[in-house]
């Protein structure tokens, strides 16, 4: 969540393909390409044996002779080309104040798509103000979670689909000075209305290696805070028939079927007070070739402050989408659908995300935690419960508050009471959450919490100011347990801080950070961390801003084993890192820049948030 979003919603709050496993053929073969020549040769290879040519015994020239064949020539057998490497060997970059994005030598930066860049047809931002017609076509602003989708028969790693989330509006590009909802205009709530939801763009990859959108392509398509959505699941009779727009579309996820899920984090629309709350708050299901339904506001999922979706799967192909509420504090929470997935038609799954249970994270003491169902009747959740509130921000307990929920929408639409009353633990800003391939662990960011007052041992640090990571592995790893066990992975921090308190001193191993936020394990098992520290911001440590103790937010590789931390990209003035997206051969990364405040990407021009691309230039994974 972008610290502007807090200020903006503040007045008004009441919310790539991936590469085959590890043990398919596919993994085999690209580990060891000779297994496919093996392969071949055993199947289809069977060589046919030469038949010598015996000569006649001859009664006047003695002994017989045998003449054989000349022997062939052996063909040459083809040196098999090495598979990538995947192992992180960057030289990592140091922290910095440039107002650039630094990446490693041997790394080139791109950028692919800009706010006020066309999405659909119309002419793009050139300096001047849009009417709300034109600004309906450009890609919106704070460009923040995303997803690449490849085509069915296309070589992904050349060509796909790319769908980007739009937190928060740019709004320098689009009307003079502040924006106030109370006294907007009606082009006024357009405009920055049109700048919220996401984007989804064709793009391709030329022959010089750089990524391009697609100008003119039918899949180009703007998913805005105009736009009409439609609800699903139990809580759908209990929100507008036709609900106007998606807003605050922070990180987001996706399907085993490829759809996409886009995350609302906020629980009324504070661009456009006239709207009902309980439009608001949800997982957006939108499908990025449309192909299947209309985009749908999945209720079954839940309604809080929704940050993104990872999700785990089995061979059975169930699954369990993990879920973080981006509030301090909020709760970690998994759904669960009633049925399997289909693999072979993805229509059969239309409406898989309606029906199922949705689970609290509750982290005990001892290492343990338990998924505690939010279902109405069980676990607290009947009529005349009570809520003890948010118990970690002050040192006196709040009172409680009595809520009623008699049915299963009472509890999906009040989600962060029913999520205390039934014991989930609140956690300190829970953001990005990431599973591993093998299921062995999730992880998930708990960016900061400044005004936490009572700790717990999932949340150890009063006044938490730089954030921690936490790890919960699965019992038996499997997406339908209802138990885990759990550990803190890092605490972040960094030791020069020490004067202020030891808070702020984190256990990094490395290159050190604040705020973990963006998170995403690869297809290889690697980790990358973005962050989000505040800017401007307080280090902690008097007369020290957080940016001279940590530089610019930055995209962090670390370990998941020695938990060392490598620095791979520094953001430019002012900015988040966030969101990231890859090809299948993790070739080409797509990193976005939200809210740059300096003279990037455009010197000369109105900063603006915008996605980039980052390639080797030697054709190699990135991160080698």
């Amino acid at each position: 969540m972008s610290y502007l979003t807090d200020e903006a919603r503040a007045p008004f709050r009441r919310e790539a393909d991936g590469l085959p496993g590890p043990d398919s053929l596919e993994a085999i073969v690209a580990q060891n390409p000779t297994r496919r020549t093996l392969l071949r040769n055993g199947l289809f290879g069977l060589s046919v044996l030469p038949v010598m040519a015996l000569a006649a015994c001859d009664d006047t020239s003695g002994d017989p002779s045998v003449t054989l064949p000349p022997n062939p020539t052996p063909t040459p057998t083809p040196t098999p080309t090495p598979p990538p490497s995947f192992a992180v060997s960057f030289a990592a970059v140091a922290a910095n104040q440039n107002d650039a994005v630094t990446v490693p030598a041997g790394y080139t930066v791109d950028v692919l798509l800009k706010a006020g860049d066309s999405v659909e047809a119309g002419a793009p931002y050139t300096g001047s103000f849009p009417t709300p017609a034109v600004a309906e076509k450009w890609a919106g602003g704070n460009h923040d979670g995303m997803e690449y989708f490849a085509f069915p028969g296309v070589d992904a790693n050349n060509r796909g689909l790319l769908a980007i989330n739009h937190e928060l509006p740019d709004f320098n590009i689009l009307m003079a000075g502040s924006y106030n909802a109370a006294t907007a205009t009606a082009d006024q709530k357009a405009l920055a209305l049109s700048a919220v939801g996401i984007s989804v763009v064709e793009i391709s990859k030329g022959s010089d290696g750089k990524w391009a959108v697609q100008a003119g392509s039918t899949f180009n398509r703007r998913y805005t805070g105009n736009s009409s959505y439609r609800a699903s699941g139990p809580a759908a009779s209990r929100t507008s028939g036709t609900i106007k727009g998606m807003l605050n579309n922070c990180s987001s996820g996706r399907t085993p079927w490829d759809t996409y899920l886009t995350c609302e984090e906020t629980m009324n629309n504070y661009l456009d007070l006239s709207q009902p709350d309980p439009d608001y708050g949800w997982v957006v299901e939108i499908d990025p070739r449309r192909e299947l339904a209309q985009p749908t506001k999945r209720t079954a999922m839940g309604r809080f402050n929704h940050e993104n979706v990872a999700y785990m799967t089995n061979s059975a192909n169930r699954v369990a989408f993990y879920m973080g509420d981006d509030t301090t504090p909020g709760c970690i929470y998994k759904f669960v659908p009633a049925q399997a997935y289909s693999t072979t038609n993805r229509a059969a799954n239309t409406d898989l995300l309606d029906n199922g249970t949705l689970y609290v994270a509750r982290f005990n003491a001892d290492g343990t935690g338990e998924w505690r169902a939010l279902v109405v009747g069980q676990n607290g959740l009947t009529a005349g419960a009570s809520d003890p509130g948010n118990v970690s921000q002050s040192t006196t307990p709040p009172p409680a508050t009595i809520v009623n929920f008699n049915n299963q929408a009472d509890v999906l639409l009040n989600c962060q009471s029913a999520a205390r009353v039934a014991g989930g633990t609140v956690m300190d800003r829970p953001e990005w959450l990431t599973v591993a391939p093998d299921n062995k662990a999730v992880y998930c960011t708990l960016t900061n919490n400044s005004g936490r007052r009572v700790i717990d041992p999932a949340n150890p640090r009063v006044t938490n100011l730089h954030g921690h990571i936490i790890k919960f592995r699965e019992e038996g790893d499997s997406p339908l347990a209802t138990k885990f066990s759990w550990e803190i992975f890092l605490t972040a921090g960094d030791p020069s801080l020490a004067s202020g308190g030891s808070n702020l001193v984190g256990n990094i191993v490395g290159d050190t950070f604040s705020s973990p936020d963006g998170l995403r394990i690869d297809p290889q098992g690697r980790m990358w961390v973005q962050t989000d520290h505040s800017v401007p911001g307080s280090s902690g440590v008097a007369g020290r801003t957080i940016d001279q103790a940590f530089g610019h937010n930055a995209m962090f590789f670390i370990d998941q084993v020695s938990k060392q931390s490598k620095r791979f990209l520094v953001g430019p003035l002012g900015c988040e890192i966030t969101g990231l997206a890859y090809t299948p051969d993790l070739r080409t990364f797509f990193v976005n820049i939200q809210h740059p405040t300096g003279n990037w990407p455009v010197a000369g021009q109105q900063p603006r948030s915008s996605t980039i691309v980052v390639r080797r230039t030697d054709n190699q994974p990135v991160g080698n």
